[in-house]
């Protein structure tokens, strides 16, 4: 599990490194008179989504994602435990409701064999195709930390 998710956080900088290289390619080739590459935006539109997502389990598994822990850090380490249970249990709940919804979708793009037609075209459910796994392994590492806090 902990190669996956260090995986995911390598996968996510790659996929950002290359939206940085793209939208260079872009500006400076912007100005340089030359014509803007109109399906750069649209990659990185569709890019952005996913290097959060890929991101997301791997900074949770390393305890390194957005908190507020104002408030945590004035309780007594009794009342941080139970608040940071609590979270990881919402955490959990939502990933799973998320993983059913983003299947559901994914499943309904593929019935109804949509397609993405914009500067690039490609079948729609390419774009769902990372939720219900991502969300998933959101869900077993909210899970992760709520075993090892509630033991």
């Amino acid at each position: 599990m902990n190669r996956l998710l260090q995986a995911c956080g390598v996968a996510a900088g790659l996929v950002i490194g290359v939206m940085v290289l793209l939208v260079s390619f872009d500006v400076i080739s912007r100005n340089l008179g030359f014509r803007s590459v109109a399906w750069i935006v649209e990659m990185t539109e569709y890019s952005l989504p996913l290097a959060t997502l890929l991101a997301a389990p791997w900074l949770l598994a390393r305890n390194e994602h957005v908190k507020l822990d104002i408030l945590t850090q004035l309780l007594p380490s009794k009342g941080r435990r139970v608040i940071e249970t609590l979270a990881a249990f919402i955490a959990f709940l939502v990933s799973v409701v998320l993983v059913w919804y983003s299947t559901a979708a994914l499943l309904n793009t593929i019935a109804m064999n949509s397609v993405v037609i914009k500067n690039l075209s490609f079948p729609e459910w390419w774009l769902f195709a990372p939720l219900p796994l991502l969300f998933g392994l959101l869900a077993l590492t909210s899970l992760r930390q709520l075993l090892k806090r509630s033991s």
